[in-house]
């Protein structure tokens, strides 16, 4: 019996959803980059894991960006630990860049957050590393065109934000721009979700200002444009992780798009995660879907969140253990210039799901 069109098609779409689809943030590798490679000569491109052709080309072209994007890729790392340490996932596998599990490797609400926050995260460290001087291709942020308010005034030296969107752009979407890198919709997905974290990163951008005046009177203020930290952009982005919407590939007009799959009667918005592929619960170890399990993970008996131990073990149950940790204590300067201090004994009750 021949298979019916539709059936085929199908099967085919989740083919090409299982295959290849996250090139896009193996770049994350330069994460593990030793110390010992002084990225001073074009060379030396090669040696980094984890890029596409044609970010080996920007890296030869732009030598002086590579000690930042590095510096982005450890930074994505820290963020998304500190971000979902609450959770059941808790992006622990982020560190096997560049070669992922599934959790990564398939379009999901996952790998939703992950491209979303390498993208902000790229621009912020190339806008900041502007501000600080690090790069020649750059300096400060333009002045803004409206007035600061009464009482202040415009100067420092504002976040670069408009040339670390362009670069990091160039960077983290390159891969996305390879003909042969999984479905169409992967792309499709992986770019907008790259955009929402570049409009996160753009709503952070605000105005920080100093103080000057007779004895700290604040007569006046100096103030400037600058980002928010990079853990205040992936808290915003884990709020779109939440309420990100599954989509489908669909045609509309003369080309397909990606439609939310139960709202397929209005476009997807520009300001939210989208996703192919459920994932799982979490709760049991299955290579095979890219999930840990949450056994051994550490769960909050008080908390009604994510990390109780209700949610975090799964309705599994969990051992109680009791630890003495030793520290210092009661601790006195004295003049001049040396502390004591002493050491203090307390006991400390932490839970562990089974």
């Amino acid at each position: 019996m021949r298979a019916r069109p539709q059936v085929c098609e199908a099967l085919l779409f989740a083919l090409a959803l299982q295959t290849g689809v996250c090139y896009g943030i193996k770049w994350l590798a330069l994460s593990k980059t030793p110390a010992a490679l002084a990225l001073n000569q074009t060379q030396h491109c090669k040696q980094l894991e984890g890029l596409v052709s044609a970010q080996v080309q920007l890296c030869r072209s732009n030598l002086e960006l590579m000690h930042t994007v590095v510096h982005a890729a450890r930074e994505v790392m820290k963020a998304c630990r500190r971000a979902f340490a609450d959770m059941r996932w808790n992006c622990s596998s982020i560190e096997l860049a560049p070669n992922y599990l599934l959790d990564l490797e398939r379009g999901t609400r996952e790998s939703a957050f992950v491209y979303a926050l390498s993208a902000a995260a790229i621009s912020h460290a190339i806008a900041r590393a502007c501000t600080s001087g690090d790069l020649p291709g750059c300096s400060c942020g333009p002045v803004p065109g409206e007035p600061p308010g009464p009482g202040n005034r415009w100067g420092g030296c504002a976040d670069n934000l408009s040339y670390g969107l362009l670069m990091g752009a160039k960077f983290s979407d390159a891969p996305m721009k390879v003909k042969k890198t999984g479905s169409q919709a992967n792309k499709l997905m992986r770019l907008h979700n790259s955009e929402v974290g570049r409009q996160a990163l753009r709503a952070s951008l605000e105005m920080k200002c100093k103080c000057h005046g007779v004895s700290g009177s604040c007569s006046i203020r100096t103030c400037w444009k600058g980002l928010q930290e990079l853990r205040d952009v992936a808290a915003d982005l884990k709020t779109r992780y939440l309420s990100a919407t599954k989509v489908v590939h669909r045609p509309m007009g003369t080309r397909k798009h990606l439609v939310p799959k139960d709202l397929d009667i209005r476009p997807v918005k520009d300001s939210e995660l989208v996703y192919l592929q459920s994932s799982p619960d979490f709760c049991m170890k299955n290579e095979k879907v890219g999930s840990h399990g949450t056994q051994d993970r550490q769960c909050n008996k008080t908390s009604n969140g994510s990390d109780s131990c209700d949610l975090m073990c799964c309705g599994r149950g969990y051992n109680p253990y009791t630890d003495r940790v030793v520290e210092r204590c009661h601790c006195k300067y004295h003049w001049c210039c040396y502390v004591t201090c002493r050491r203090c004994e307390r006991t400390v009750e932490r839970y562990v799901c089974k």
